[in-house]
C-alpha cells in the first residue's frame, strides 16, 4: 500500500525518494492519490516553481505509465466508512485515513512518508515503510 506522500516523493525526487524506491516496484492505492500527485504536481509549477512548464507533460507521461504498470488502483468510496471511524478516532483527515484503512483491509504494510499516517496505522497493528 503507497500513500500520495510517497508516490509524490518517489515521481517528483523529493527528498527521501532513494529510500523507498526500491518498494515502488509493484503498489496499491486508493485512486484519491492520483489526484493528490496531480494537485502536488501543479503546487510544484504553480506556487513553489520548481518544474517548469516544459517540464509538466513529461512528469504527466511519467506518472501515467507508472501508474498503469505498476500500480493496483482501488476505488476510495469502498474504504470511505472504515476511514471516517479511522480518522475521528485518531484526529487525522479522511485523506490520511483512506490509505490506514485499504492497508487495513489488505493486511499489508504502508509505505508513507507521514509521521501522523504512521504512527496511526502503527496503533492499528499496520507495519510501515520506512
Amino acid at each position: 500500500m503507497v500513500d500520495s506522500s510517497a508516490l509524490i516523493a518517489f515521481l517528483l525526487r523529493e527528498e527521501g525518494w532513494r529510500s523507498i524506491a526500491k518498494y515502488m516496484i509493484q503498489t496499491i492505492s486508493v485512486d484519491l492519490a492520483l489526484k493528490e500527485f496531480c494537485n502536488a504536481l501543479w503546487k510544484s509549477v504553480n506556487m513553489k516553481k520548481h518544474v517548469s512548464l516544459d517540464d509538466v507533460a513529461k512528469i504527466l507521461n511519467l506518472f501515467q505509465s507508472y501508474v498503469e504498470k505498476n500500480m493496483l488502483i482501488e476505488s476510495e468510496v469502498k474504504y470511505l466508512g472504515k476511514a471516517f471511524e479511522i480518522a475521528l478516532d485518531h484526529n487525522i483527515t479522511v485523506y490520511d485515513a483512506l490509505y490506514v484503512a485499504q492497508a487495513l483491509q489488505h493486511g499489508k504494510p504502508l509505505l508513507t512518508l507521514d509521521q501522523r499516517q504512521r504512527e496511526v496505522a502503527r496503533k492499528l497493528g499496520i507495519s510501515t515503510i520506512p
